[in-house]
């Protein structure tokens, strides 16, 4: 493991992988129910840790992961997610804030399109180079894998993006990757690895307004956070993106339009 640090090569072994799907819901005959997981060479788990471990404990002590996020890191859950947001919309509430607009917002395929270029740069902009980042692009690098069902092998394929789902280095490093889509959005966001809450505070056409220039722009999906979506190369998941409106028993009106971010594929 020392070598393999010091030199920056990572043994072809471990970077192979046997990827079982697992079945999620819906029709068991749509691929897309299925998510892959990837089987690693154990060996490299253990080296792994040792790894994320210093990386997260130098995104923690500088203050680098936004707060926003909730997922695969110490302290954050579902809970503490779900209580941040309802505390923000009970808030809202009892200040007689006539709306709240939430959208939930899921992306398709997120961890298998990550492009290994643009995290490698956001991986040294968050302050990790030398070599740590020698060995993460070289571990990165030459990744091949197959699908394993009930004992039968696929043919192996290179596997040009994204981070192994198994792997103990994977969620780190995607949340590295999704930590600025957030940038410059001026509603309130809530994620919880990819899975992400917008929401604002509706008095008058101002407020939605401001939801909407985060989410459109003439009636387009192109607004500040579907632009950094795309520079992401992420797509929203539309089957499982839902809005919900929630009215203050006196106040305000809303208008009730549809949001358009929804009308998309």
């Amino acid at each position: 493991m020392k070598a393999s640090f010091d030199t920056g090569v990572v043994p072809d072994d471990w970077k192979t992988a046997n990827v079982c799907p697992i079945f999620k819901k819906g029709s068991k005959s749509q691929i897309g129910n299925y998510r892959p997981v990837s089987l690693t060479s154990q060996i490299c788990k253990v080296f792994e840790t040792v790894i994320c471990d210093a990386i997260v404990l130098h995104l923690k002590s500088n203050g680098l992961l936004d707060h926003s996020q909730h997922g695969f890191r110490k302290g954050g859950s579902c809970i503490s997610n779900l209580l941040e947001f309802l505390d923000y919309v009970t808030k809202n509430l009892d200040n007689r804030n006539s709306v709240d607009v939430i959208i939930y917002l899921d992306f398709a395929k997120d961890f298998d399109k990550v492009p290994h270029c643009p995290l490698l740069e956001k991986i040294n902009k968050h302050g990790i180079s030398g070599k740590v980042l020698n060995w993460l692009r070289e571990w990165l690098r030459g990744r091949k894998q197959r699908v394993c069902i009930n004992g039968h092998f696929s043919s192996w394929t290179a596997v040009t993006s994204g981070v192994p789902q198994g792997s103990v280095l994977g969620p780190v490093l995607f949340l590295i990757f999704i930590n600025d889509i957030d940038s410059n959005l001026l509603c309130a966001i809530s994620k919880f690895a990819d899975d992400t809450k917008l929401s604002n505070a509706i008095n008058c056409n101002k407020d939605m307004d401001q939801l909407q220039s985060d989410l459109l722009v003439n009636g387009q999906p192109s607004g500040k956070f579907h632009s950094m979506i795309q520079s992401a190369v992420l797509c929203i998941s539309v089957g499982t993106t839902i809005s919900l409106i929630i009215l203050s028993q006196t106040g305000g009106s809303h208008s009730g339009e549809r949001l358009g971010c929804l009308d998309h594929s």
